[in-house]
């Protein structure tokens, strides 16, 4: 992985910087804006290639090839500047490039477009009360009656769902065979009949999760990714994007420029936070995490157009690794705020719009979320260090 640079990429750090002096004040500030501002910012950067900057233009991308440096220059200036890098959610970062990898042509026409755009919202029917670590074992249901799927069950901890328009959905429609055989992967609208949402408040105080439940939800055959009965290697492809999506090095970088700037102008006693002997040490301790994670990001950007390398041990660490560093780092901006990081929700002393609290318990719940941080240990030691799996428990009787 050449990460040289010469005039070339000098000249593109400018247009980048260009850019961002001219347009950056439009970039929505998290707790602030309307959605139609969001989606106003995401076609401006769209348009400009700082976002869906690969996707080709027949689907609603910019249409640029692969680079690893400029996709660095424009992260490195966005997160110095910490403006909004753009949409995000389990359509973008998870749905998309699955069906720019699986998806039939008239899919991608039908969905890539609206979803970078943020036309389309949408949520991941995965998990269920009975299935959630050991996810092939779903137990909702899709019964073909002439051109449409009937489908039954039960989906739990699915974020968005109060919000999204379409769901993509794992459901069991061969029940006879193995449980990681049955197993097929529709898309379908969240109007449709049957559905209801019932929101589950999480530790952030807010219902980011809900339970939702299908009772005779017809849905057409053709609305399926890949084929029949195939849909555990569509799931397994977009966990990779999933767990490469809840922590990305980028917006860590961003939040870290955040805490410096306010242990610059923090002061304890006279002493500003940042000349703290003990808040420093914290502070160069989270730098150097998120350092590893940027060049830990590269190397998989790499694997990603040169085939040749093998990323996939590189991206299995990124959710554990992210998460966690992501909660510490939260946690130290909390511990700078003194007795004002306990105010949370009303409390008319909060700062920064709550953000820092928000995010703290947020990301608490994401090492929990997407995958444990002992089941993402597991991953990592049995599928990607080859260790030997971990012992299971004769069942008795």
């Amino acid at each position: 992985m050449d990460l040289s640079t010469g005039s070339e990429y000098e000249d593109f750090r400018k247009e980048v910087k260009q850019f961002i002096s001219q347009h950056g004040e439009k970039s929505p500030r998290p707790g602030h804006g309307s959605r139609k501002e969001a989606l106003v910012w995401q076609k401006l950067l769209i348009d400009n290639g700082y976002a869906a900057r690969t996707i080709p233009k027949e689907y609603g991308g910019f249409g640029a090839p692969p680079d690893i440096i400029r996709s660095r220059i424009i992260a490195e200036e966005f997160s110095n500047k910490q403006i909004s890098n753009g949409l995000g959610g389990q359509g973008i970062s998870m749905l998309v490039p699955v069906l720019l990898e699986m998806g039939s042509e008239s899919q991608k026409k039908q969905f890539i477009e609206q979803t970078i755009k943020g036309e389309i919202v949408w949520c991941q029917g995965y998990s269920e009360p009975g299935a959630g670590s050991d996810l092939a074992s779903l137990t909702t249901r899709a019964v073909l009656d002439g051109d449409e799927w009937v489908i039954n069950g039960q989906k739990i901890w699915t974020s968005t769902a109060h919000l999204a328009d379409w769901i993509f959905c794992l459901v069991r429609t061969e029940p006879d065979k193995p449980k990681h055989q049955g197993i097929s992967f529709l898309l379908f609208r969240m109007d449709s009949p049957g559905i209801e949402v019932r929101p589950l408040v999480d530790m952030t105080g807010d219902a980011n999760f809900n339970e939702v439940f299908f009772t005779d939800v017809r849905v057409p055959k053709d609305q399926i990714v890949g084929e029949r009965g195939q849909g555990w290697q569509v799931a397994n492809a977009l966990l990779g994007h999933e767990r490469s999506s809840l922590a990305p090095p980028d917006a860590t970088q961003s939040r870290l420029n955040g805490v410096i700037k306010m242990m610059k102008q923090k002061n304890f006693s006279g002493e500003r936070a940042i000349d703290n002997p003990v808040l420093l040490d914290r502070l160069m301790k989270i730098q150097g995490r998120v350092l590893a994670m940027k060049c830990n990001d590269m190397r998989i950007l790499s694997a990603r157009i040169n085939t040749n390398q093998d990323a996939r041990l590189a991206s299995m660490i990124v959710k554990l690794q992210g998460t966690e560093l992501r909660h510490e780092l939260e946690a130290l901006a909390i511990d700078v705020m003194g007795e004002l990081g306990l105010a949370y929700g009303n409390n008319p002393y909060i700062q920064d719009m709550g953000s820092w609290q928000y995010q703290y318990m947020y990301f608490l719940g994401l090492i929990i979320g997407g995958g444990t941080s002992q089941i993402q240990k597991n991953i990592i030691s049995e599928r990607g260090l080859g260790m030997p799996k971990e012992p299971k428990l004769e069942k008795k009787g």
